[in-house]
């Protein structure tokens, strides 16, 4: 079998259009990188997800922390993360080598994700406002971004991590209402927007809220400006829209890709019904240069 023909069979989706080019980068950034995850033991979304930016992210030496482990004990059908009902104990480090690691990376921004973890008692909230504490001790002065999983809609578990104080609250809706039910696993459209206007009511808006949402899963353009509508009546300001990419075949299959100027469209109609912070394009991705979007950092 020839060259072409392996490639060809390995092939999940059609062939990226000429907009989508992901950067392949190498050097002493990724290295150290990936050098510092594997010393302390942790896991980033950027490898477990199969994000395509890991390449350029982390030679620019930035990382996502992905905490809780690498089994989600949800199934959604987009996603890469490895499934498992009973996965592993948290770790009790965990906290305090994710502010090592951002430390060492001199990180002046931190994005921290996880898993769904609803085989614990606190959905894992717990765990999120350990690791917000640690980094504030080691690094009083850096922003930190949580991306969380909706903790079951249980509002003492979203009042244990927003009391530790992150900068920026996330939660993302996904997809839209019609599709939502088909792709995610247990969780809902309605329960995330619930989620959302729960974190900023319980602030006040203090701590900014966002969501990010992927295209090109069967969603019309319609539904997309429907879904942005909904996100900013639930008090969300900052917003990520990206192209979804199915990472295999057996994941949900991709119905379209979407031009960049139709992303622009909707940042467009996103900044004028009162979002603040917009990133929308094809490569945009919900902790993609998460510190340059609110901060410049």
């Amino acid at each position: 079998m020839t060259k072409e023909k392996v490639c060809k069979s390995k092939l999940h989706r059609p062939k990226l259009p000429p907009w989508i080019r992901v950067k392949v980068s190498c050097g002493e950034s990724r290295k150290e990188v990936a050098g510092i995850v594997k010393d302390l033991n942790l896991n980033t979304v950027c490898s477990s997800a199969k994000c395509p930016n890991l390449n350029e992210c982390w030679h620019r030496g930035t990382a996502t922390f992905m905490i809780l482990g690498e089994q989600c004990t949800r199934n959604c059908k987009f996603c890469a993360v490895n499934h498992k009902v009973k996965p592993v104990p948290p770790d009790p480090e965990e906290p305090e080598h994710v502010a090592e690691a951002a430390a060492r990376m001199n990180l002046k921004y931190v994005v921290v994700t996880s898993v769904t973890r609803d085989d614990l008692p606190d959905g894992g909230a717990g765990q999120f406002a350990a690791v917000i504490k640690a980094i504030h001790a080691r690094l009083p002065d850096v922003g930190i971004e949580v991306l969380t999983p909706d903790f079951n809609e249980d509002p003492e578990d979203l009042r244990t991590v927003l009391n530790a104080e992150p900068s920026v609250f996330n939660h993302n809706v996904e997809t839209v209402r019609r599709l939502a039910g088909d792709i995610r696993s247990k969780a809902t459209y309605d329960r995330s927007l619930r989620v959302l206007r729960m974190a900023y009511d319980m602030t006040e808006g203090r701590i900014p809220v966002k969501s990010g949402l992927m295209v090109g899963l069967g969603e019309t353009d319609e539904e997309v400006k429907e879904t942005l509508q909904d996100l900013r009546k639930s008090g969300v300001t900052i917003l990520t829209i990206g192209q979804y990419l199915p990472p295999s075949k057996s994941h949900w299959p991709l119905a379209r890709y979407v031009e960049p100027e139709k992303f622009e469209e909707w940042a467009d109609f996103a900044r004028d019904i009162g979002f603040e912070f917009v990133a929308s394009a094809p490569m945009v991705r919900s902790s993609y240069n998460a510190g340059e979007l609110i901060c410049g950092k």
